[in-house]
């Protein structure tokens, strides 16, 4: 009665934790700052994320996931911990029951590796639960019936791609591309055109204000500032946003690649449902302009984008936690 129920969407970029009752109650980055001096940690999540790039060499930022797997265990679990603290209270009686979400592809000792910082950082239980089928989940998608519906899940670290039908996971790929991929190659691009450095924030930046995954019909311009190569001064220079689809081409490239790769796998029956019901888009990827008009022009399968896709996966987490009893034969192998 007093047991919290917690859903965790343990992301590459950010950390979403899904309360029963109360829904999405934490939406951070999943960024620590340690001071190297003293091997402590500083800061994490919001705090850690202002101070990217900005600090001195004493502190170092770090994002202990990569991939959407764990990095770093240490300092996963004390994240973790410092999540859970701050959803659940310093002072508790009960432990909560923790559902994290994991890459469908993670090997055995990356899902033990995640169990464990679960535990450590204060669940008194632990469930794991693939991505895609709690995205599914979290975007209402009818999961427990005998039908096709598909889930692609883009997000910092990872894209997956799932078939899901009767509760589980028909078939699935992903491949270790996201919005990462899509920030350094921004980078890249920048650097080679106009000889300008610049960092990770100032990339997300771009492709928040005017990235677009298809061309689009009036350009957008953004003004972005960093440092000149040649002369090592501080230097200001226009982009549009023709320019970032054209350098975020090939991380786009990679994420049809995964979708076509699900489709092919796919039996005939369910394929025959997906043609009919489209698939959903989830994660912070699938916010990107033009995404949804891209794979429906690559695979010729209508694409929609979940209602606040970024917090699917963490919703879909905490839903399976409450129907735990339906889904248990899905998660017997998590």
């Amino acid at each position: 009665m007093f047991e919290k129920h917690i859903g965790v969407d343990l992301g590459t970029v950010n950390v979403m934790v899904y309360v029963k009752g109360k829904g999405i109650v934490l939406r951070e980055p999943s960024m620590v700052a340690i001071s190297v001096n003293e091997n402590k940690i500083v800061a994490v999540g919001e705090e850690a994320r202002r101070m990217m790039g900005r600090t001195p060499e004493n502190i170092e930022v770090m994002r202990p996931m990569r991939d959407g797997v764990i990095a770093n265990y240490v300092v996963t679990e004390a994240m973790l911990r410092y999540f859970i603290t701050k959803v659940c209270g310093r002072f508790r009686l009960f432990r909560p029951m923790v559902m994290v979400t994991v890459p469908v592809g993670v090997t055995s000792v990356e899902r033990r590796a995640v169990h464990e910082a679960a535990i450590q950082s204060g669940g008194k239980e632990a469930h794991l639960i693939p991505e895609p089928l709690a995205a599914a989940i979290g975007a209402g998608l009818p999961i427990g019936t005998p039908t096709g519906n598909m889930v692609v899940n883009i997000g910092g670290g990872t894209t997956e791609s799932a078939v899901i039908s009767m509760n589980g996971i028909v078939v699935s790929s992903s491949v270790r591309v996201g919005g990462d991929e899509m920030n350094e190659a921004i980078m890249s691009y920048v650097r080679k055109k106009y000889n300008l450095m610049i960092g990770e924030p100032t990339a997300e930046e771009i492709k928040f204000q005017i990235g677009s995954a298809m061309p689009l019909d009036e350009e957008m311009v953004i003004d972005v500032q960093g440092r000149d190569q040649v002369a090592g001064l501080p230097k200001t220079i226009q982009i549009n946003s023709g320019e970032v689809t054209e350098a975020i081409a090939e991380p786009l490239a990679a994420i049809v690649g995964v979708v076509r790769a699900v489709l092919e796998k796919t039996p005939p029956e369910l394929s025959s449902d997906i043609i009919d019901r489209g698939m959903v888009l989830v994660g912070g990827g699938a916010l990107l302009r033009n995404m949804d008009r891209l794979l429906t022009k690559e695979t010729w399968v209508p694409c929609s984008v979940a209602e606040d896709a970024m917090a699917c996966v963490a919703k879909g987490a905490g839903r399976a936690l409450e129907n735990y009893h339906v889904l248990k034969r899905s998660l017997a192998f998590f």
